[in-house]
């Protein structure tokens, strides 16, 4: 081959090789571009993801605090509205005294380790009219408040049941006869009225006993009355009607030591109040240990 023919041919083989090379150019060019792009799509895909996670998280941190928060409200109960008990042997006047009681010198307080929420006052009459017999009386005035507790309840519940269980008690005491029993009006929220006989060595008792309710407050008046010695027996219907008195009148004594308002009622309190944790003892009935002579000293034929 002649040395121009050559010359030719290399001449047009050179516009097909820089045609190749600027083919691979671009195309490497196109591959650089391409795999930049990849690391970005992934940063950015991966900042998505995290970002979701995060709000998840947090979403799920709020959610479940609110759902912690909801579970457990803050212990609330209804205030008590009592918030003190009268002297109990201060809560009947000296003429209501002499009417059920006459020939009582003065009441006998009972022990209390807390005078603000239980007290007590009994008293003794004898009316010794000798060889012709004697009338003896007794009477007891028992008091309880209930604070309200954020494990019991309100004072005012406490009360309820515990005049609940006091009247049954009064409904079933060993040995009584005649029981009968009576809603009384117009003391305090409600009443009740218990009679009934009791037989002892003594003679024959009449047995009145009246419970009642105010607001977070319990009071239980017994008032029994016997003929000593021949001498004949009170009347029931006498005594029931004194001792419904005398109870409306215990009931004014806790309203007014109270004050007219009788207290913060409607209060709702987070923290339990110290509440009465001893049940009053059951009120006792009147045994005269002597007959016609002497002065006859009242014992218990309930459990004080």
């Amino acid at each position: 081959m002649s040395e121009g023919t050559m010359q030719r041919a290399a001449e047009r083989e050179q516009p097909v090789r820089r045609d190749q090379r600027e083919q691979r150019v671009k195309g490497l060019h196109r591959f650089l571009v391409c795999a930049a792009v990849v690391p970005v799509m992934l940063i950015a895909t991966g900042c998505s993801s995290d970002s979701g996670s995060d709000d998840g998280a947090g979403d799920g941190a709020q959610t479940s605090a609110s759902v912690s928060a909801s579970a457990s409200p803050s212990p609330t109960v209804q205030a008590a509205v009592y918030k003190s008990l009268p002297q109990p042997c201060k809560v009947l006047s000296k003429e209501t005294l002499e009417d059920l009681v006459p020939k009582a010198k003065s009441g006998k307080e009972g022990s209390s380790d807390d005078a603000s929420t239980r007290g007590s006052c009994s008293w003794s009459s004898l009316d010794n009219n000798g060889v012709k017999g004697s009338q003896f009386r007794w009477l007891n005035v028992s008091l309880l408040r209930f604070d309200s507790d954020v494990t019991r309840g309100s004072g005012d519940k406490l009360a309820r049941e515990h005049y609940e269980t006091q009247v049954q008690d009064a409904r079933s005491v060993s040995g009584a006869k005649n029981v009968k029993s009576e809603p009384v009006a117009g003391v305090g929220d409600e009443a009740t009225a218990v009679r009934y006989d009791l037989k002892k060595k003594e003679g024959s008792f009449k047995q009145e006993t009246v419970v009642a309710r105010v607001e977070n407050v319990v009071v239980m008046l017994d008032y029994n009355g016997a003929g000593l010695a021949g001498e004949k027996t009170p009347s029931a219907d006498t005594l029931n009607k004194l001792a419904q008195k005398a109870a409306k009148e215990a009931v004014a004594a806790v309203t007014k030591a109270n004050g007219s308002g009788g207290g913060s009622a409607g209060t709702p309190s987070s923290t339990p109040s110290k509440s009465a944790s001893k049940t009053p003892s059951k009120s006792p009935s009147a045994d005269a240990s002597k007959a016609a002579s002497g002065s006859p000293s009242p014992s218990a034929s309930k459990k004080s």
